[in-house]
């Protein structure tokens, strides 16, 4: 009988976002394949929660020098960030273990000494995104795949879906989900279209879920305006998506923007910053709406638009439903399932 395959994530990120989701979707839908696999991550990580009913063993390492003589040998590593890849550099000059990577950012990887040791020692670095692998094969460190990131299918609780909608009612929801970080998610651009629709279209309701470092500043520049509401971090998004008439994403940079294929999943039509990895999920007009980055002005207009256009919403929610085939966990599974056995019979 065949010994699995051994595969060794690592992931040593502190808190818990769209890599790290991707990481768990990942190892969830290897495991449905019969592979034997293991986690590096912090001891204060939240990953090791998430897969409490998949078959992981867990090595903690606080730090990329920790762990590389725990819980035996794999067949090969696989860093989802960049501290693990660096971890995973070390642990191939410790012990001979092959590794490929997963880049996730839309900006190009620094020119320096260690990125191009790092990189190309590594078997193949995976682009979640058309950007992201340009990125990569402009630098010529190495051999480039493309993988996108997976939908969650995030659930939804009829009873707090009607408690939302009840709550929203006579209101169009314009909901946007991200860390409060605006320099990446573009949430001032968000805030100045609700102030140019306030008066205009008082029946727009702009819902911000989501915490992060620009979350009192943002709260304060938009005090004055009764049209925004602040939610802050919430376990139940799948509810929330629900309640959502549109969903708004005014991102200035962004790998992939994984979590417009779970608002897609939950049929809400999407106006969304046509820059880096964007466009690779939405199709202007087929599968949501793409307007100029950085330009709060066409995004408002886009979204009193679409506000107005309740068949055009429709139409674009179905088109979006159409492509989430090809954004599955069990998708990108099968295709890092294809990358592993290929690199390590090279």
């Amino acid at each position: 009988m065949n010994t699995p395959l051994h595969i060794r994530h690592v992931n040593l990120a502190r808190g818990f976002r769209g890599g790290e989701r991707q990481t768990v979707l990942l190892i969830q839908a290897l495991a449905a394949l019969g592979l034997k696999q293991s986690l590096v991550c912090r001891r204060d990580s939240w990953i090791p929660a998430e897969l409490e009913n998949v078959a992981v063993s867990i090595i903690h390492a606080d730090h990329q020098l920790a762990g590389h003589f725990n819980g035996g040998r794999a067949d090969l590593v696989h860093a989802h960030e960049a501290k693990a890849v660096h971890w995973a550099y070390v642990h191939q000059r410790l012990r001979s273990t092959p590794y490929l990577l997963t880049r996730r950012v839309p900006q190009p990887v620094k020119d320096k000494f260690f990125n191009r040791r790092t990189y190309a020692k590594a078997r193949c670095t995976v682009a979640i995104s058309s950007v992201i692998e340009t990125h990569l094969c402009q630098r010529n460190w190495g051999e480039t795949a493309r993988i996108p990131s997976a939908l969650a299918h995030l659930p939804a609780n009829a009873e707090q879906v009607d408690a939302l909608k009840a709550r929203f009612a006579h209101r169009f929801v314009v909901g946007h989900v991200g860390a409060l970080v605006d320099r990446h998610k573009g949430q001032r651009l968000l805030i100045d279209a609700a102030r140019q629709l306030h008066d205009s279209h008082p029946e727009l309701l702009f819902l911000f879920l989501g915490e992060g470092e620009d979350e009192a500043a943002l709260k304060r520049e938009s005090a004055d305006l009764d049209n925004v509401v602040w939610e802050g971090f919430k376990k139940n998004v799948g509810d929330y998506l629900e309640a959502m008439d549109l969903f708004a994403f005014p991102s200035r940079n962004e790998g992939l923007g994984s979590i417009l294929l779970d608002v897609m999943d939950h049929d809400v039509p999407i106006v969304a910053a046509a820059v880096d990895g964007i466009p690779d999920i939405v199709i202007d007009d087929d599968s949501g709406v793409l307007v100029p980055g950085e330009d709060s002005t066409a995004l408002a207009q886009a979204i009193a638009e679409l506000a107005s256009d309740a068949a055009r919403r429709e139409r674009l929610a179905s088109g979006a439903k159409r492509r989430l085939g090809a954004f599955t966990p069990a998708a990108m599974a099968s295709a890092y399932l294809t990358l592993y056995r290929r690199l390590l019979t090279r």
